[in-house]
């Protein structure tokens, strides 16, 4: 009898074990929408945790590497990151598709390999006076990525003066681009107002197509970036309205400011509490309050808390206590 405990205690050490082990996408499979949430292949809320690269034509531009993204992989243990694709102004994807796409591909296949999600962003604030080149990126990326289930399609970061409706026909131009090569993988549609009016997106949402999520963003320590702006989110949860934190940081909206750890962790408890994934903004080494990075810090990654700002040693932290 002792034996057979023995045995089972074993079993169930290994079990343990062989899961842990697991990378994210092995333990979560392909993503899907089901009843205004964001799910795994097991209908469970998986919510991932991670870091967005910065903008890919400026200070940030030299971490998009595989050293990098396997650095954030293995050490930080993100399960997501987010891989922005500056589109204006100079040196973006509107001047240098090319150098851009290749950019991007270099940090989706190795989060591929790392076992990791990725966010292919298109980061651009005027997206709808571009559809043309967005339809052209999305199209070349969902025939390359076609059913890999790390890959989720961001088609519009933080639309600013633009009201839904225009944000809504934009979306309603690129889903049909990617849905024709890839048929089921999420694609995540942005919200008026940097990405904060959720709750107008939810009394008039996209339909007749699977498996899309909408973009929520803040910035943690920002003076109008609380209760109000929570309240906007809740009610859009309880719209039914799946949503994703692709983009928040620890200061304020211009991503200097204060980083005021209360009201950071305030924030931190409501994804929890309402499970969502997140990715933090951001990878480079500005001198600003949300750069995870000091001036000059390694471009392939390796980091040492030398390395690491206030913000980068607290992001570390988090995702290694709550991703582990």
């Amino acid at each position: 009898m002792r034996m057979k405990i023995l045995i089972a205690l074993l079993l169930s050490v290994a079990f343990s074990w062989s899961v842990s082990a697991q990378t994210p996408v092995a333990q979560n499979g392909k993503l899907k929408v089901e009843n205004g949430k964001l799910v795994n292949e097991h209908g469970v809320a998986p919510q991932l945790r991670g870091i967005s690269f910065s903008w890919s034509l400026w200070q940030g531009r030299k971490y998009f590497n595989p050293g990098v993204v396997s650095w954030l992989a293995d050490d930080f243990k993100a399960s997501i990151i987010r891989a922005a694709m500056g589109v204006q102004p100079d040196g973006g994807y509107l001047q240098q598709p090319e150098e851009q796409k290749d950019l991007i591909v270099s940090v989706v296949d190795q989060a591929i390999r790392s076992g990791i999600y990725v966010l292919i962003d298109w980061h651009d604030h005027n997206s709808n006076l571009h559809v043309s080149e967005s339809k052209d990126f999305f199209r070349q990326m969902a025939k390359k990525y076609v059913g890999i289930p790390n890959v989720i399609y961001e088609i519009w970061n933080e639309p600013e003066k633009t009201d839904w409706k225009t944000v809504k026909d934009y979306a309603l131009q690129i889903i049909p681009v990617i849905r024709k090569y890839d048929k089921s993988n999420i694609i995540v549609v942005g919200s008026p107002h940097w990405d904060q009016d959720v709750d107008i997106a939810a009394a008039d949402p996209i339909k007749g197509y699977s498996n899309i999520a909408y973009s929520f963003h803040f910035y943690a320590s920002d003076p109008y970036h609380q209760d109000a702006l929570r309240a906007k989110a809740d009610k859009a949860i309880a719209m039914k309205l799946p949503l994703i934190v692709t983009e928040w940081g620890v200061g304020e909206a211009s991503g200097d400011g204060e980083f005021n750890l209360q009201k950071t962790q305030a924030w931190l408890k409501w994804t929890e509490d309402n499970k969502l994934s997140w990715t933090n903004w951001n990878i480079t080494d500005k001198h600003e309050t949300t750069a995870l990075l000091q001036n000059n810090a390694p471009i392939q990654g390796g980091w040492t808390k030398a390395n690491l700002t206030p913000a980068g040693i607290f992001i570390r932290n988090v995702l290694r206590e709550l991703n582990k």
